[in-house]
């Protein structure tokens, strides 16, 4: 999208590079992501485990304890949330979220927009089928050269990634279709260079070593 109208059953992502700045606070805990996400509650409703860090003791208080258990792989102290039966957050009440005010940091930084922002959608997990249906209807503005190419970096990096996944450390390479978006977006800048005179920008394609170091932060 080139700041055109989204089109029928579309959906306004907004202009990629104040997203991509947006969204990178988000990851760093220094605010939550704003998605407009109006009626859709797919993410509460599709198998996802919901990660709680210690710290999080306003959110701790309003799960009930039953519903926690320890994370795998994570220090004392960090859970995980469950769903139920059918796949759905046992907070989500009358298809709203019961604890909305006092919800996880994980739920608060989730912003399904990730997904075409790297250009990958979980179409290999039938639970997270409403998920991808509705990733793949925004569009975002790209008005500009630099929302062009933080959108190709984006796209490169999570291409790069899949390329070199078994030259990267096994406790930081991205597992899921989530987890490869989510390090697309962190990594992007490796795939960015910025020509001194003219301060234009243009994609390169980092040392594997590089993105190592990246990830392993």
């Amino acid at each position: 999208m080139n700041g055109a109208a989204p089109g029928p059953g579309e959906l306004p992502a907004g202009d990629f590079s104040a997203w991509m700045d947006d969204t990178l606070l988000a990851l760093r805990g220094e605010r939550p992501a704003d998605v407009p996400c109006g009626e859709c509650t797919a993410c509460c409703r599709s198998s996802q485990f919901v990660h709680i860090g210690p710290d999080e003791t306003d959110a701790l208080a309003h799960i009930p304890s039953a519903l926690l258990f320890a994370a795998p792989r994570l220090p004392t102290g960090h859970v995980l949330m469950g769903y139920d039966r059918d796949g759905r957050c046992p907070m989500l009440v009358d298809d709203r979220c019961s604890i909305y005010e006092h919800r996880p940091r994980t739920c608060r930084t989730y912003d399904c927009r990730v997904f075409p922002a790297a250009g990958v959608f979980p179409d290999d997990d039938p639970s997270k089928a409403a998920i991808a249906q509705r990733a793949r209807r925004w569009r975002f503005d790209e008005g500009s050269d630099d929302a062009r190419v933080r959108h190709a970096a984006v796209h490169a990096a999570a291409r790069f990634v899949e390329r070199h996944h078994t030259e990267l450390p096994a406790e930081a390479a991205p597992v899921t279709t989530t987890q490869l978006a989510v390090a697309a977006v962190v990594l992007h800048d490796l795939f960015l260079w910025v020509e001194p005179a003219s301060g234009g920008t243009a994609l390169v394609e980092p040392a594997v070593e590089a993105v190592r170091l990246r990830l392993r932060r």
